[in-house]
Formats: structure tokens, sequence, C-alpha cells
């Protein structure tokens, strides 16, 4: 055991040596790939213009869908899931289809198997699980009540 921890501190000594040699000569060379994308002035109001920038182009593609999904390089070309797939409009047309697939169960409801009944009590329970939890955080980690 011993042998092994030597061996790891040696390799991590090894590692560190080398992200001191070469992390700055690195770091140079990724932003100067990467300098169009640095905004200027680096200020509140021009962070915040971006945010309300990237959350109205959210909302704004409502027609997008699954089959559309597009893939972003980044500098180091690696695909990364475009993020604009989870959007408002697409989220409440699955929760419509959701009650109307609870709505026909209902109807239906003496062909319902008990695993599926299982599955639901569960889910249920899972849900009051997270509102209680939840709860307990929101007033600051007690169970018994809100502190004074």
């Amino acid at each position: 055991m011993a042998a092994r921890l030597q061996q790891l501190q040696s390799k991590a000594c090894q590692a560190k040596q080398y992200v001191t040699k070469h992390g700055t000569t690195y770091y140079k060379q990724l932003m100067e790939q990467n300098k169009q994308y640095v905004k200027e002035p680096a200020t509140v109001e021009t962070c915040s213009e971006l945010s309300k920038q990237l959350f109205y182009t959210n909302l704004a593609r409502d027609t997008l869908d699954s089959s559309q999904a597009t893939y972003l390089l980044d500098s180091s070309s690696i695909p990364v899931l475009n993020v604009y797939l989870f959007i408002i409009p697409r989220r409440t047309e699955t929760f419509w289809k959701e009650i109307d697939h609870v709505k026909n169960m209902w109807r239906q409801r003496q062909d319902v198997k008990v695993e599926d009944v299982g599955i639901a009590a569960l889910f249920g329970l899972e849900c009051f699980a997270w509102f209680c939890a939840g709860e307990i955080v929101g007033r600051g980690f007690t169970i018994t009540g809100y502190y004074p």
C-alpha cells in the first residue's frame, strides 16, 4: 500500500511539473485561438446583454424539433449538443400530451395493471419527498419550523 501511495505521489509531482512548465503557453495559445469570442469591454452591462440575447434566442426557436438537432463545434473540435433543443413551446406540448395520456388511462382504468399503479404511486411518493425536501431546505434545514 505504501509503495502505491509513493507511486501516486510521484505521478502527481510529475503532472504538477508538466502543468507548471507548459500550462501558461497552453493558456496563451488557447486564448489566441479564441480571441474572437471574447467580448470587450467585460462589464456587467455586456454580460446582461449577452444573457438576454441567449434567453430570447432560445425563446424564439419554437419550430425546432429533435430531428433538427445541430451540433456546435468548439475550438477543440469536440461536438456539443445544441442547447436550443429545450424550448418552452415543446415542453408545453409534451405536458398536454402527458395529460391526455393520463385521461385516457383513467377512462380505461379497468384495464390498468398493478405494475402501472405501483409505478404511479412511487412517482407520487417521489414528488412528495422532493416537496418535503424543498420545504426543509427553505426553512433553513430545520424540520420543526422556521427560524424566529
